[in-house]
């Protein structure tokens, strides 16, 4: 029974440890766009549509709703719920009426930034 229990635990040990390798740690710098516009990154010049992306947009209820990216380097990393709150507070203490660039910190989970900290940066 002792050993059952023994190799369980180590079992569950590596998988722990598995799962936590999955997730890396990031800083970016990037910007900040809703989900529901998010697919002008994917077009020609997307990256010019992404910064020019207006901040009243990103904080239309709608828009809100969807969630919000990182755009870096010509892909999109989607925001975890605390990720989105956070992004939300940034676009709402802006100064800039679009492209707002930021810098994120957290892990990174397959296409999913899991935010810890997100602040404005100036472009």
């Amino acid at each position: 029974m002792t050993r059952k229990i023994s190799v369980l635990g180590l079992v569950l040990l590596l998988a722990g440890v598995a799962l936590a390798s999955r997730e890396k740690s990031v800083k970016l710098t990037g910007y900040i766009i809703d989900n529901a516009c998010s697919g002008r990154a994917t077009t020609e010049n997307g990256a010019e549509k992404v910064k020019n992306h207006t901040t009243k947009c990103a904080q239309m209820p709608k828009c809100a709703e969807s969630g919000y990216a990182l755009f870096v380097d010509n892909k999109l990393y989607k925001l975890d719920s605390d990720g989105n709150k956070k992004a939300a507070e940034v676009l709402k203490s802006t100064k800039l009426e679009k492209g707002l660039q930021v810098e994120i910190e957290g892990t990174l989970d397959g296409e999913t930034l899991k935010v810890k900290s997100i602040k404005e940066v100036s472009s």
